[in-house]
């Protein structure tokens, strides 16, 4: 945990990225007492099919940080740099495959019952890696929509995402849906990725259990290469068992019609591609060596944070959690949510409407999908850096 208080009394406290299971200081922070016992109870009045968007979590089911720092840690929280990698091949094919392997890269472990702070409307999450500069927005809290916008000048590359978690309870289940879009632009070369992300599927009986599964689709207009990549966990009788965090696919070229690569591993270990001519196989992704030995960010310039940084905004409820002082848990969150109430009050007296600081956004209702265009071309660099 990094703890950093600048002059105006704001207490930034930021906590360690999840990495692959195994590693020892990653999950004590992030696990509560009698989790299932509780998540039970919990949902014991909540009809199947019941949309969860604005469910609200005693703290004792979060962890200590919110949304926006999860999507923007599937960025900025690797051990390698993959980005540079997919802006250095040679030919479109391999930079369309080590793009593939990039979006592989952006799916992380997760802690079975307990989720990140849903983030207030306004609030940002603002890092710098080595030359990528990554901002993201909360541009809406109903429904909730995240705004991403990253740049690295030195490599030419921009990235655009907008997301909108849908979760909804199935019973035994809970299925997080995630609707959006991610751009990855590599200039240098013209080219525009359009992708998707997989869905959170959170298995409560028989066995716990969170796998990310669904389909991801990977595009590139400009040279007609397309991947499909399927994210599937098999289980055994009763649930236990099976085969887990599995993603099989192809890459394509979509003007022939014809299969280039299939693509076949798990996310959490490696993925490979087998060349469909001549039988190749090679390794495009090691998850050890890419979301392992992950470090917590740390506070470069306190004076510089925002106030709507989230490291800021859910502070004092972070080292609360982190400490397991859960009734001043939840006083702080209260405290959050009634700030949060209070300024939508004064809004609405006012009579103004609220407009996102970094994002132009709108919102078509025949294709039912969000725009959020950043409104400056380049990402400054941040107060708060990945190591």
């Amino acid at each position: 945990m990094e703890i950093a208080k600048g002059k105006e009394a704001k207490k930034i406290v930021l906590t360690k990225p999840f990495s692959l299971e195994g590693e020892s200081d990653a999950e004590p922070f992030y696990r509560a007492p009698n989790l299932l016992r509780r998540l039970l109870g919990l949902l014991k009045n909540v009809r199947p099919g019941s949309d969860l968007t604005n469910f609200q979590l005693p703290p004792v089911f979060n962890f200590p940080k919110s949304q926006l720092q999860c999507y923007g840690e599937s960025v900025y929280c690797t051990s390698s740099n993959l980005l540079s990698k997919c802006n250095s091949e040679q030919s479109p094919l391999d930079r369309f495959t080590s793009v593939v392997a990039w979006s592989i890269s952006t799916t992380r472990p997760t802690s079975f019952g307990v989720a990140p702070y849903t983030p207030t409307l306004g609030e940002t999450h603002h890092v710098s890696k080595g030359n990528l500069n990554v901002l993201l927005e909360q541009v809406s809290v109903n429904p909730p929509v995240s705004a991403l916008h990253a740049t690295d000048e030195k490599e030419n590359i921009e990235m655009i995402w907008w997301q909108q978690p849908v979760p909804k309870f199935r019973g035994t289940s809970i299925e997080a849906e995630v609707h959006g879009k991610r751009l990855l632009k590599l200039l240098n070369h013209g080219e525009t990725y359009e992708m998707n992300c997989p869905h959170l599927s959170i298995r409560i009986l028989p066995v716990p259990r969170m796998d990310w599964i669904g389909n991801v689709n990977i595009r590139c207009p400009e040279t007609g290469l397309v991947a499909e990549i399927s994210y599937t966990s098999s289980h055994s009788l009763f649930g236990f068992g099976g085969n887990r965090k599995l993603i099989k696919g192809k890459i394509l070229d979509s003007s022939l019609f014809k299969v280039l690569y299939e693509v076949d591993g798990h996310w959490d270990k490696t993925v490979q591609v087998k060349d469909s001519n001549s039988g190749e196989v090679r390794v495009i992704y090691d998850a050890k060596e890419v979301i392992s030995g992950l470090k917590t960010p740390m506070v470069k310039d306190a004076e510089s944070v925002w106030r709507s940084e989230s490291a800021v905004v859910w502070g004092e409820l972070s080292e609360a959690i982190m400490r397991n002082e859960w009734e001043k848990a939840s006083e702080e969150k209260e405290g959050v949510e009634e700030r949060e109430r209070k300024m939508v009050s004064e809004r609405g007296m006012k009579g103004e409407s609220w407009v996102p600081r970094n994002f132009r956004v709108s919102y078509s209702k025949d294709t039912r999908e969000w725009d959020c265009l950043p409104i400056h071309k380049w990402v400054p660099a941040a107060p708060i850096i990945a190591p």
